[in-house]
């Protein structure tokens, strides 16, 4: 038999057959994975509770031809059942889930940078480290600097011409000059690249003292420049609730 065992965390289920479950789930060591759950939805299941969109487990797989069949579960800490209690949070860690997944597109592919940014952002939100929507804009931004998608903030990303500039642009690649900036800029003010900047560096002194309104800005340009790049929304972000 093929037998591995890694760590993962689960990213989404669907119902399968009458009793089972498909389990999407990212992984440690062998990426964007997954795996059939055979039984998990009878009441006697032992590990059903441990399957949960959010819980942080390890994990034992044989390998099958399409889907790898779950074969032992343990749990290592389950964050879902933390945030469900509390919804702006819960909403946030589903737009979190959702963007990994979205970002590990090839399956097996290890995607450690992903995994580890992931398993931070659930723990900084189970335990109140920040403001939630500081650390989805911060998940976000990060998740596409790690696909190679970071956005220029500090200078113009055509000529490199140092800023802060007044223009954003979601085709251009970020910040952009007043000669270089394409049709349909978004304007931007000084405030809310510098948040954008601090988020993607960890500055959280700075990102936390921020004022509520560049916040929103950011955020804006944040999810506009994500679903550029993505090519379509993301399900759960209309219904994060920001402050």
């Amino acid at each position: 038999m093929s037998l591995y065992r890694d760590e993962a965390l689960i990213l989404r289920t669907q119902k399968l057959g009458e009793a089972d479950r498909i389990i999407t789930m990212l992984t440690r060591e062998h990426g964007r994975v997954r795996g059939v759950a055979k039984g998990v939805r009878r009441t006697m299941s032992k590990f059903g509770a441990r399957l949960e969109p959010g819980s942080h487990v390890d994990i034992q797989l044989h390998k099958g031809r399409t889907f790898d069949t779950i074969t032992q579960v343990e749990a290592i800490n389950n964050y879902g059942e933390t945030l469900t209690e509390d919804y702006q949070r819960w909403t946030i860690a589903s737009a979190i889930l959702e963007t990994a997944e979205r970002f590990t597109l090839n399956e097996h592919e290890p995607s450690l940078q992903q995994f580890l940014l992931v398993i931070g952002a659930l723990r900084s939100l189970s335990n109140n480290e920040h403001e939630p929507s500081l650390i989805l804009d911060a998940f976000l931004l990060r998740s596409l600097s790690v696909g190679g998608y970071a956005p220029s903030l500090s200078q113009c990303s055509r000529c490199e011409k140092p800023g802060p500039h007044r223009y954003f642009s979601l085709v251009g690649g970020g910040s952009v000059c007043m000669d270089c900036r394409p049709s349909a800029s978004a304007t931007a003010t000084p405030e809310a690249l510098a948040l954008m900047q601090a988020l993607l560096s960890g500055d959280w002194d700075f990102a936390q003292n921020s004022e509520l309104r560049h916040r929103r800005e950011a955020s804006g340009l944040v999810t506009a420049y994500l679903q550029w790049h993505l090519e379509r929304g993301l399900r759960s972000l209309p219904m994060v609730e920001r402050a």
